[in-house]
């Protein structure tokens, strides 16, 4: 079986990572490559269905995963709710040769690393701090003071770009997701990858 390829995907809010992973799964084929589907304690939002936007759990359940160490990275935020990728469906979906996409920040992608070195990581940059801002400005969802606090928080994150593998300047959207899907087009073709998906080619041709 050709395995998939795990990617941590990381931005500051506004940088258009959620646009460019939706834009790359409506153009490519979704049975190749999926975004991953967070456990959470929180309740449902309106509209909200799980299992497609989180897997919804009990605290208690939530910290019986963590103790039998069945979370790829998790976090505890601000309210005091859980947030958690699992181990168990990351595994069988790379097993299964679907790419598989984590949109989380560089805390989680620490520990993605940390547990899963073959993972691959993209930091997704805006051309210019005021075109962030204008970004958050234009989406109308938040408050002036939302919007403050998300710029401030922009800076920090931003400066852990350098422990990526890779980073795309998100001003031109197409050019974005051009970029992306270049990089998940080399990927495939690394020699580790190419010896499985073509392992019976690659035999004829060297027999001698």
């Amino acid at each position: 079986m050709f395995s998939g390829n795990l990617y941590v995907i990381s931005a500051p809010s506004g940088a258009g990572k959620s646009s460019l992973i939706s834009a790359l799964l409506a153009k490519n084929d979704s049975k190749n490559m999926m975004l991953s589907v967070s456990h959470t304690t929180r309740s449902p939002r309106e509209g909200e269905v799980d299992g497609v936007h989180y897997y919804f759990t009990s605290h208690d359940e939530f910290e019986q995963l963590i103790s039998k160490n069945l979370f790829l990275e998790y976090a505890k935020v601000f309210g005091g709710h859980y947030y958690g990728t699992s181990l168990p469906v990351i595994e069988k979906s790379l097993a299964a040769g679907i790419d598989v996409f984590l949109d989380i920040d560089w805390q989680g992608a620490r520990q993605v690393r940390s547990k899963y070195p073959a993972a691959k990581s993209i930091f997704i940059l805006p051309p210019s701090i005021s075109a962030l801002e204008r970004r958050l400005i234009g989406r109308a969802q938040d408050s002036q003071e939302v919007i403050t606090n998300r710029m401030a928080k922009a800076v920090d994150e931003m400066s852990h770009y350098d422990e990526y593998d890779y980073v795309i300047i998100n001003d031109d959207f197409e050019h974005a997701l051009a970029d992306l899907e270049h990089i998940l087009r080399a990927e495939r073709l690394t020699v580790s990858c190419q010896k499985v998906q073509n392992s019976a080619l690659i035999h004829q041709l060297l027999v001698k």
